[in-house]
């Protein structure tokens, strides 16, 4: 039987949030995984999740077809999801602290 490879752990801070990610290059034998997760703020929202946890599951060597930096691609990801305007209102909320 082929061995699988090993969960990947990355830390980032991004926009002051402290990520851990890990990612599995291959789960199951068929798909890899990645799991995000905010840990300082703990739960802190993020752009591709509300209660600062995602689990996504994509196709084996997605990954590694853009180059293979899973910091660099989560960063990615977040950054295209921050343009969104529900993050951005989000942001704004946050900043000025809501009031009702």
């Amino acid at each position: 039987m082929e061995q699988q490879p090993q969960p990947q752990t990355y830390h980032l801070t991004w926009h002051g949030i402290e990520i851990e990610a890990i990612y599995t290059p291959c789960k199951w034998g068929v798909i890899a995984h990645l799991e995000i997760r905010s840990i300082a703020p703990e739960r802190a929202p993020l752009p591709i999740t509300e209660t600062g946890y995602r689990s996504h599951f994509h196709p084996y060597g997605t990954v590694e077809e853009n180059g293979g930096d899973v910091v660099a691609q989560v960063v990615a990801w977040l950054d295209e999801e921050a343009a969104s305007p529900e993050w951005r209102r989000y942001v704004e909320a946050s900043r000025q602290g809501e009031l009702f």
